[in-house]
């Protein structure tokens, strides 16, 4: 089993801004495990969140990550029994193993994590942080694109936020608005920013990540008060994490990213589905093939928030559709996405 990878920019087509930094671009390592004849295909990208450069990843995949499997089964437990590996890297090289499983049994990814039948599903496009006009004109033309679901960045100003928010509902009507400060507010802040979009007749889907990290009592106190879903991102990375959770919040943000990939993303929903929580399927920016092998899990998800290929001025990879807001498969064996 051999281990391969290739670096790559990724550009926005217009910079993303959120509460805590801006973002115009980023580069992607694309990992590929070749075995018995068959490639599989992954894709890590940078985060100064995550404290993953380019140096540090491909570091990592220099080592012999695969040694001594002689299958992706082996290779997976292999993988993941190796918690110094960060959760990106991890995730792309589970990426190309399930990718490199699906083919060799002739069945695509969704078929091997618990998803038979494959259904066309809405995704959310992000707006980042922006004027309230300029929020308004990208929300008219994403709902004349076909998107139903729109993610409004917010948390650098409440009052802004609000106005933000209200514009967006103005431009889109019928689309269903998931609101994301990433961790921007206070607690009171977030009650009050909540109470004010409620009050302007703007029902919102979920509101995601509303305070830091770190204080699950905290996001119970938001829970008992705020009249829309309440979402934790950042506080459920982990299985443990998630059981914590249980009646603080109503979902939780599952990014592969964050987890460390496909097997442990499927041990965190059963463990959200115990614990009586949703599930939101969230991603980094990142092209076709670091978003698809979370689109595979879409049908264990409430809310699907899978737009980063979206977000770029070029995508390298095609496979997953939702140009205009629909995710799609094309069933073949593995991922399914193919280089341009």
């Amino acid at each position: 089993m051999k281990l391969d990878w290739e670096v790559y920019g990724l550009d926005l087509s217009t910079p993303l801004r959120i509460s805590r930094s801006v973002m115009a671009r980023r580069d992607a390592v694309r990992v590929v495990v070749t075995h018995d004849g068959l490639q599989g295909h992954g894709e890590v990208v940078t985060s100064v969140y995550y404290r993953l450069d380019v140096e540090a990843i491909t570091s990592l995949l220099n080592r012999p990550l695969l040694a001594g499997a002689d299958s992706p089964e082996t290779a997976l437990d292999a993988l993941h029994a190796d918690h110094t590996i960060p959760a990106g890297v991890r995730a792309a090289v589970d990426a190309a193993l399930h990718d490199l499983l699906a083919q060799r049994d002739a069945v695509p990814v969704h078929a091997l994590v618990g998803v038979p039948r494959w259904h066309d599903v809405p995704t959310a496009y992000t707006i980042g942080i922006t004027t309230p006009e300029d929020a308004a004109t990208r929300a008219a033309a994403l709902a004349g694109r076909g998107f139903s679901v729109l993610k409004v960045k917010a948390g650098a100003d409440p009052e802004r936020d609000v106005a933000t928010v209200a514009a967006v509902r103005a431009a889109a009507p019928d689309a269903r608005l998931v609101l994301d400060p990433n961790g921007g507010w206070s607690p009171d802040e977030t009650v009050r920013v909540v109470e004010k979009i409620t009050a302007a007749g703007v029902a919102l889907d979920a509101v995601e990540q509303p305070i830091p990290p770190g204080d699950p009592d905290a996001l119970a106190w938001v829970r008992e008060r705020c009249p829309a879903p309440l979402v934790a991102d950042e506080d459920a990375a982990t299985v443990a994490d998630v059981r914590k959770l249980a009646g603080a919040v109503d979902g939780v943000n599952v990014k592969l990213a964050k987890c460390g990939g496909l097997r442990p993303a499927l041990e965190i929903v059963s463990a959200a589905r115990e614990s009586g929580l949703d599930v939101m399927l969230g991603c980094l920016v990142a092209s076709s093939l670091g978003i698809a092998p979370a689109v595979h899990l879409a049908g264990h998800a409430r809310w699907v928030d899978l737009d980063g290929h979206l977000l770029l001025a070029h995508d390298p990879w095609s496979g997953i559709g939702g140009e205009d807001g629909v995710l799609r498969l094309s069933g073949v064996p593995g991922l399914g996405v193919v280089r341009r």
